[in-house]
């Protein structure tokens, strides 16, 4: 199993989805920021079961159909490289 390593450039999208859904619904942000950490967890045992992603050697999570997450499989940890809406101009 893989340790997973969230970027700077990942927590802060996290972090900025969360305080947006919080202004409405505390208790919805923080069942969000699980949905979102928890979505990640399988790629730690299988590396390449999500499929590949937009940007070259990276791979897409649906966390939930207006979150995605996007990271890459590195030789000793999965990356978490960034936290999109599904709407976002990506890349």
């Amino acid at each position: 199993m893989l340790p997973v390593h969230w970027s700077a450039t990942a927590r802060d999208n996290l972090a900025t989805v969360i305080r947006f859904i919080a202004n409405e619904s505390p208790h919805a942000a923080r069942r969000m920021r699980a949905r979102i950490q928890e979505s990640v967890l399988p790629a730690a045992e299988h590396p390449y079961l999500f499929p590949s992603g937009r940007v070259p050697g990276t791979r897409e999570i649906v966390a939930h159909p207006n979150y995605i997450v996007v990271y890459r499989v590195a030789a000793d940890r999965i990356e978490v490289l960034t936290v999109l809406h599904a709407r976002q101009n990506y890349p």
